[in-house]
């Protein structure tokens, strides 16, 4: 099965105000986080990382890592500069700022910042986190098969692409 999910944010404090994640601090954001990931996902499972896994962190972003099930691919996002030239070659089986897969659905770009113009049938992208407020938002809220996959809006756990479409859908019509 494939999973999707941006924005992970491990660490960063300030991201449970900014975002209003219902979290009353980074250790219970952390493991709520791992906690979710985990019960969904196996190790047979491939898990997209559309940017922004960590930020500002003191926990060592390998530990974390090393607790989450599944393979792991990662789409760089703003966030991914500071702790990413620390990893391993075997941490993750890709590392990219763009990919297009596959899917049961038709083919898809993924890319942690939302783009007008993609290939294939969907754009799925990360980087707005729960954030309608922006110029962008009138325009990003008409294009249906672009998927925003921010923890904020799946439940802070991977979804699948049935999932992406349903809670995108929810997502759009929230005022």
């Amino acid at each position: 099965m494939n999973y999707y999910i941006s924005d992970l944010h491990f660490g960063h404090a300030n991201i449970i105000k900014l975002c209003n994640r219902p979290f009353s601090c980074i250790e219970e954001m952390n493991e709520t986080l791992i906690k979710n990931w985990n019960a969904k996902v196996t190790n047979a499972d491939t898990v997209y990382i559309l940017g922004d896994l960590f930020f500002h962190t003191a926990t060592n972003p390998k530990e974390i890592i090393a607790k989450l099930k599944g393979k792991k691919h990662l789409i760089i996002g703003n966030h991914d500069k500071s702790w990413l030239p620390n990893m391993s070659e075997e941490t993750f089986e890709s590392v990219s700022h763009m990919q297009v897969i596959n899917t049961r659905k038709g083919m898809a770009t993924l890319c942690h910042y939302p783009m007008m113009s993609f290939e294939g049938a969907y754009l799925i992208f990360g980087h707005i986190h729960n954030n309608k407020n922006d110029s962008y938002w009138p325009l990003l809220r008409t294009m249906e098969n672009a998927l925003n996959a921010s923890v904020e809006i799946n439940s802070y756990t991977p979804v699948t692409l049935e999932e992406l479409i349903t809670n995108n859908k929810l997502f759009r019509a929230e005022l």
